[in-house]
């Protein structure tokens, strides 16, 4: 499975924006996915998943209630809509693919190339 994310960029806070992750592959519909993001300085951290059916979701508590992961399973593509953005949130922001549930966060099967997200106060 090869990943790509886009749909970063520059924004205000209190704005929105939605990253795309879009998969390669007939078996992106059996994986788990998440996002990860990794602001300059700091180590990456989990952001949000959801399990291969949709049916399933979690998400870190820094962004719980302002974040909302997705995926359409047709389309190979997984969603971050990303409402009441930060300046804490800037980071890149990365999609991942995994099959144990919840995700193995330091043992995820594949990663994608990141996205810049700045939110700018």
């Amino acid at each position: 499975v090869q990943l790509q994310a886009s749909g970063g960029g520059l924004v205000q806070a209190g704005d929105s924006l939605r990253l795309s992750c879009a998969a390669s592959g007939r078996t992106f519909s059996s994986y788990n996915m998440g996002w990860f993001r990794q602001a300059p300085g700091k180590e990456r951290e989990f952001v949000a998943a959801i399990r291969w059916s949709g049916g399933s979701t979690y998400y870190a508590d820094s962004v719980k209630g302002r974040f909302t992961i997705s995926r359409d399973n047709a389309k190979n593509t997984v969603y971050l809509q990303m409402n009441s953005l930060k300046p804490e949130d800037t980071a890149v922001y990365y999609c991942a693919a995994d099959k144990t549930w919840p995700l193995n966060y330091y043992g995820m099967d594949y990663w994608g190339k990141g996205t810049q997200v700045t939110v700018s106060s």
